[in-house]
């Protein structure tokens, strides 16, 4: 899933509350009389309860539609959730490509449906001040399952990472038992093997490698990268940003903590990602790395990966298997490719990986519904429930697939998904719905490694053995600063974007550092960590 966890914000709290204090604390006035709003819930709705209303109900949903799997009315998806829970989701389809805006607009008229997936921390800020989304953290307690795995899984900093400055949060986001690490890079094995080098462990590794790659083939650039629209770099500077400690591409955000100093600092300005920068310098000005890489479509950077032309490409798991191996078994049959485990850099070994997943955003419309408590429930059942998970990744035991004594799942003969049983004429996706990007994140980590191969759990056991990346401390604005901070930010974010894009070309030197860094304080950067600053510390007095 593309830009799956590299969109969550830093913006974010080492919080101390207990959860039960949460439950306590943050129900409002109007959340304590739900009288009128409990039309087909459950009187008794816990742990381990299959959720069913007590009366047929439907619920608008946005729907992400996938060009991989497009919705299709007869899924079994649909009609199995109904039989299960009594509840009809009634799809408003939004193409993938123009989901974010359409979200938007929809919200700003008062016009969402009442569920609103797909939303990736930050991105319910824009929706807060002005009423249209509901602080979910009010009706905690109608979500038995979200609330227990918050306290078992000890996510509560994570969590807290979502509050506005109300000290609530307007965001359910998907949860993880541990960290999930997907993007990489691919690279071709073979290649190493003909040239007796061992996969790099290490970025200045990675770079030794590239050499010896462009001496042995010098017409062509080892790394040509994928992923470069809207964002340049999008997904190698976000993971190489991480093995600086840092945030760039599809995770950049303006303020990076820096847990060694206990202070933020303005990311674009730091000397962390300066560092980053020039790596990638290096890198195109020895002709180890394709200068187009930043900026090309995905299909020209897959191409040259299939022709030879490169060797090394930014790979997710999905992509590796669906769309990267059968280019190359097409054109070069002998060729191995590999997702490496993720290079280590200045960082450390470290799992840039967070617990919290993409969520969803609630309508404040919904309640006013009579039903709203039972959607509250619906909701939980489905995306926290151990079974609702279950449901949602393999869909219909006995159908899509089947569990053996040991709990271990296997698909059905004639079920095919991430090419794990090649004969199966029938995708488990495409053909039924499940596996869905729009209800199918988070989970135990048994669950969500249930479709792994064996190669991908071992880049996981690697990947988890590394020390979790640190969750930053708060600094919830306010919606008075929220609105100043709005208009720095587009341009701020703007001018590090088209000048790291500069830098790591060679169109601008690196002896301009301190005048890139002097344009940006024009452009506000100082005044923007001042209020950050000021929300961190206002937080820590507020919460201890």
């Amino acid at each position: 899933m593309v830009r799956q966890t590299w969109r969550r914000a830093a913006a974010a709290v080492a919080g101390l509350l207990t959860l039960a204090l949460v439950a306590c604390s943050e129900e409002a006035p109007d959340a304590k009389d739900l009288s009128g709003n409990r039309a087909g819930a459950m009187a008794d709705f816990g742990v381990g309860d299959q959720f069913t209303a007590t009366e047929p109900v439907s619920f608008s949903i946005l729907y992400n539609n996938h060009t991989f799997y497009p919705l299709k009315n007869d899924w079994l998806l649909w009609s199995e959730l109904t039989r299960r829970t009594n509840v009809k989701l009634e799809p408003v389809a939004v193409p993938l490509s123009d989901y974010e805006q359409k979200r938007s607009l929809l919200i700003g008229a008062g016009d969402a449906p009442l569920i609103i997936p797909k939303t990736y921390h930050p991105q319910e800020n824009a929706f807060v001040s002005s009423g249209a989304i509901l602080p979910v953290s009010d009706y905690l307690d109608l979500m038995p399952h979200f609330k227990e795995k918050i306290e078992k899984w000890g996510l509560q900093p994570e969590i807290d990472t979502l509050r506005q400055s109300d000290g609530k949060f307007y965001l359910l986001p998907g949860v993880h038992e541990k960290p999930w690490h997907d993007y990489s890079l691919a690279m071709r094995t073979d290649i190493l093997d003909q040239l007796g080098l061992a996969v790099p462990k290490t970025w200045d590794e990675l770079y030794t490698v590239l050499k010896a790659m462009k001496a042995k083939y010098p017409d062509v650039y080892p790394f040509s990268d994928r992923w470069g629209k809207p964002t340049p770099g999008g997904a190698l500077l976000n993971i190489l940003g991480a093995s600086y400690g840092t945030q760039a591409g599809w995770n950049y955000q303006h303020a990076t903590w820096l847990p060694a100093e206990k202070k933020f600092v303005y990311t674009g300005a730091s000397e962390q990602y300066k560092q980053m920068l020039q790596y990638l310098n290096k890198l195109v000005a020895e002709k180890l790395m394709d200068p187009e890489s930043f900026t090309q479509a995905d299909d020209a950077a897959r191409q040259k990966l299939a022709n030879g032309r490169s060797f090394v490409i930014s790979a997710n798991a999905q992509t590796l298997v669906n769309e990267l191996r059968p280019d190359l078994a097409k054109t070069q049959p002998k060729a191995k490719l590999v997702k490496i485990p993720l290079p280590v850099g200045p960082a450390g070994e470290i799992n840039p990986a967070s617990r919290l997943e993409n969520g969803v955003m609630i309508s404040k419309k919904a309640r006013d519904s009579k039903h709203f408590v039972a959607m509250m429930q619906f909701i939980d059942w489905l995306y926290y429930s151990d079974a609702g998970q279950e449901f949602a990744r393999w869909g219909v035991e006995g159908t899509t697939y089947t569990k053996d004594a040991t709990g271990r799942r296997t698909l059905a003969p004639d079920v095919n998904v991430l090419g794990l049983n090649p004969t199966g004429t029938k995708h488990l996706q495409k053909e039924f719905g499940f596996y869905n990007g729009v209800f199918a994140y988070g989970g135990r980590l048994d669950l969500v490694q249930s479709f792994f191969s064996l190669e991908e759990l071992e880049f996981q056991k690697v990947m988890n053995a590394r020390t979790p990346i640190a969750v930053a401390p708060p600094y919830p604005l306010t919606d008075e600063e929220r609105e100043q901070a709005s208009l720095w930010e587009t341009p701020l974010k703007d001018h590090v974007t088209q000048n790291s894009l500069k830098f790591i070309l060679g169109q601008r030197p690196f002896t301009e550092w301190d005048a890139y860094v002097g344009e940006l304080r024009a452009k506000n950067a100082d005044r923007y960590m001042e209020l950050v600053d000021k929300a961190h510390e206002r937080f820590e007095k507020e919460n201890g």
